[in-house]
């Protein structure tokens, strides 16, 4: 073979073994190896057992800051307090020793406050924080118009922190309730008010949790707060909590803080309470409220145990309390209410919340665990009495038949007094039969000093006997009378 064809051999060998290569790659080389590529986990989701939440924009709250921010109102109250009278005795041991007083006649000091307040109809009515106005002498409301009005308080429930009033107006915004059962944890909320007499404030956040009871309020109290983490300061008090389509969810009541200023912690009287609460004040003047007549324990998991109960659910009932709509209904010590009117109780804020809906003579379904077994029964409530009576207001004071406004500091220095409530206004009743007429100063009953009408209000409560009144006319004339009130 000579050069020549052995270049050629070589050169047809390198062509073959190139398309052979060529060829292996175009009908096997498609098949690619899967390699296993390892995917970390973090520890959150490894143990998440919820779906992934949808992610949307955040909710535009613009639409519900502008509906309520007209219809929230500021509160400014007046009052007295009163405290320890000081007097020196001796001005000789006082020079060289320095004031050496001792309690003398106790003295009346002013106080004012300040709060918030929702308007619930055209008309004027208001609803605020019973702990607002509370011992107020004087309301003034101030609208987001900047307009003010004189305000009457028409009722309060002290159980609930509620108070209603009322000022003379027309064709006023106002909110409208929406239901607070139907808030879902994580819900956006606003909170709407005058946090440290800053008018007209909307601070936003989640609704945390519902059904709080927070030991507020006292004895016999009613404690079902709705829990939010948007900013409430004093001042907010009685302000609006709505939701985003601007409805009225609740009334802001309290903080949870050990600087007296927010800390994340707020809460408000849900609306299913507000709304009993409000109806009840403007028809009967006090709250109606029906009670089944057991005293309560919270379930825990060895109660729920010793009862061979699956889970921990329900409210224990420690006891029955005899004559009560409970024993009426063969409820008894040691069983478990699990639903009321079919809905679902698991602690004793629900359990006290569902009920307060109610009022005396009502009837509700309940339905309890005995045994093991699920019983229903029908409990007709009842009053704190024992009854199913309703109870409108007839305190001896509205028997007077009279308005009372606050006497201006002018005065008082004009007609040489430190105390008293003028007479503004006279309908048929006591002080009308006794001869008193409108301008007339109390200034003392029954030997009490008299600076608000709530002074007024707590001699005639406890009277067995007659009402003594001293007082003045604005034209100088000291006038006593003395009217039977039980009459």
């Amino acid at each position: 073979m000579n050069t020549k064809q052995l270049l050629t051999t070589f050169t047809i060998a390198i062509v073959s073994a190139f398309l052979g290569v060529l060829a292996y790659s175009m009908f096997f080389g498609s098949e690619k190896e899967q390699v296993e590529v390892p995917v970390y986990v973090s520890p959150s989701a490894r143990f998440a057992s919820l779906p992934d939440a949808p992610q949307g924009n955040y909710p535009d709250l613009t639409y519900a800051a502008e509906k309520s921010i007209h219809a929230v109102v500021h509160v400014t109250t007046k009052g007295t307090t009163t405290v320890p009278g000081m007097s020196f005795q001796d001005p000789f041991l006082e020079f060289f020793f320095g004031p050496r007083g001792s309690f003398g006649e106790p003295q009346q000091r002013p106080v004012m406050g300040a709060g918030s307040g929702v308007i619930l109809s055209s008309d004027g009515f208001i609803v605020t924080n019973n702990h607002v106005i509370e011992d107020a002498s004087d309301i003034q409301v101030t609208l987001n118009d900047k307009r003010s009005f004189k305000a009457v308080k028409v009722g309060s429930d002290p159980s609930t922190d509620i108070a209603l009033l009322k000022i003379d107006a027309a064709d006023l915004p106002y909110l409208k309730f929406g239901s607070s059962d139907n808030l879902k944890v994580g819900e956006w909320v606003l909170a709407v008010g005058n946090p440290f007499n800053l008018t007209s404030t909307v601070t936003a956040g989640i609704l945390s949790a519902k059904s709080r009871q927070i030991q507020i309020l006292g004895q016999l109290s009613i404690e079902s707060f709705l829990q939010t983490d948007a900013a409430v300061n004093p001042g907010n008090s009685g302000g609006a909590l709505v939701n985003t389509n601007g409805e009225l969810v609740g009334i802001n009541t309290a903080i949870a803080s050990r600087t007296g200023s927010f800390t994340g912690y707020s809460f408000a009287v849900p609306s299913s309470i507000v709304e009993k609460v409000v109806k009840d004040l403007m028809e009967y003047g006090e709250v109606q409220r029906g009670v089944i007549g057991i005293t309560l324990g919270e379930m825990t998991s060895e109660r729920a145990a010793e009862l061979k109960m699956e889970k921990v659910r329900g409210v224990y009932i420690n006891g029955v309390i005899p004559g009560s709509g409970a024993e009426a209904a063969g409820i008894k010590d040691g069983d478990v209410i699990i639903t009321v009117n079919g809905e679902e109780v698991n602690s004793i804020p629900e359990l006290q919340e569902k009920v307060s809906r109610f009022r005396p003579g009502d009837n509700i379904q309940v339905e309890v665990i005995r045994d093991g077994k699920r019983k229903p029964f029908t409990v007709k409530l009842r009053n704190i009495h024992g009854n199913t009576e309703l109870v409108k207001t007839t305190s001896k004071l509205s028997k007077l038949g009279a308005t009372f406004e606050r006497v201006s500091d002018a005065e008082k220095n004009k007609l040489r007094i430190r105390n008293g409530i003028k007479v503004v206004k006279l309908t048929s009743g006591k002080f009308k039969e006794a001869g008193i007429k409108e301008g007339y100063i109390i200034t003392q009953a029954n030997r009490v000093p008299i600076n608000s009408e709530e002074d007024l209000k707590k001699v005639i409560e406890v009277l067995n006997d007659g009402l003594f009144l001293t007082g003045i006319y604005p034209n100088g004339q000291v006038s006593y009378y003395a009217i039977n009130i039980q009459e």
